[in-house]
């Protein structure tokens, strides 16, 4: 199931949780390379290099609760990284948060705040992973 350009994605995956990163990144193998990043720090860093060896990632899979930096600060960096490129609307790398909170601020403030895609609840199910990379337009 290549994604809509037919070629394979390029993801990261930021998670603390061992287990949980080993589990994210089993179902997004089979979409593309998956890099794995432990905090939003390593994230930024990433998604940095990424950016200036001219191989973007298309998806960013990250977890708020973070120890370091969290996912909502990082991806508030991050966006902001994106917009000194001249990166911005429908450009912009998709992110889905995950999370174990599944409280209504938690979700207002990593789509305000920092300009999340999406938002899965743990744990983390494969066909919940994959229907929403396809209904932010990531794989037919």
């Amino acid at each position: 199931m290549p994604s809509k350009k037919n070629a394979k994605l390029k993801i990261l995956v930021v998670e603390d949780d061992f287990m949980v990163r080993q589990v994210v990144r089993d179902i997004l193998e089979e979409f593309g390379s998956v890099d794995i990043a432990v905090n939003g720090e390593e994230a930024i860093q990433a998604f940095r290099v990424a950016w200036r060896k001219q191989e973007p990632y298309d998806l960013l899979c990250m977890d708020i609760m973070m120890p370091v930096m969290d996912g909502n600060e990082a991806l508030v960096k991050i966006r902001d990284v994106e917009k000194s490129l001249g990166i911005i609307g429908s450009a912009e790398v998709k992110v889905i948060m995950l999370t174990a909170l599944d409280d209504a601020k938690t979700v207002v403030k990593a789509y305000s705040k920092g300009g999340a895609t999406s938002y899965i609840v743990k744990p983390i199910e494969k066909e919940r992973l994959v229907n929403e990379m396809r209904d932010i337009g990531l794989i037919n």
